[in-house]
């Protein structure tokens, strides 16, 4: 089985790779770590630069599990990359890290871990950054 975690470069993001290399070792189990964009001439606050891309393999390799980091740029959104993965690899436990927004910013963003927490067929851990 394997933990995937939906990583975005934010302290969410931090905390949900913190919480799922802590429940990879707890359960024995690989590590997955997704990140991805549907690219375009938009930026995209979510997708992690060289540099933060390299802070996720460094963790990786620190944390001595069988992990791996995959981002992707190919058209999909987050939440298509996300249930696509899900229901490629066999996924015991899907993590994802939450934020405060306003019922407002809700509307006019949208919610990804809602989508996310609608659509897939696994259990999901929400976490929050301190």
């Amino acid at each position: 089985m394997t933990i995937l975690v939906a990583y975005a470069p934010r302290p969410e993001g931090r905390a949900a790779l913190s919480k799922g290399i802590q429940m990879a070792t707890q359960n024995n189990e690989k590590l997955v770590v997704v990140n991805a964009s549907p690219g375009g001439t938009q930026k995209d606050e979510s997708f992690s630069n060289a540099h933060d891309s390299a802070w996720v393999q460094q963790e990786l390799h620190n944390s001595a599990l069988d992990a791996e980091f995959k981002q992707f740029v190919r058209g999909k959104d987050a939440v298509e990359e996300i249930v696509d993965l899900v229901d490629e690899l066999s996924v015991s436990l899907l993590v994802i890290g939450l934020r405060k927004r306003s019922p407002v910013g809700k509307l006019i963003m949208g919610s990804t871990a809602q989508e996310i927490l609608l659509t897939v067929d696994c259990p999901v851990l929400a976490v929050k950054a301190r």
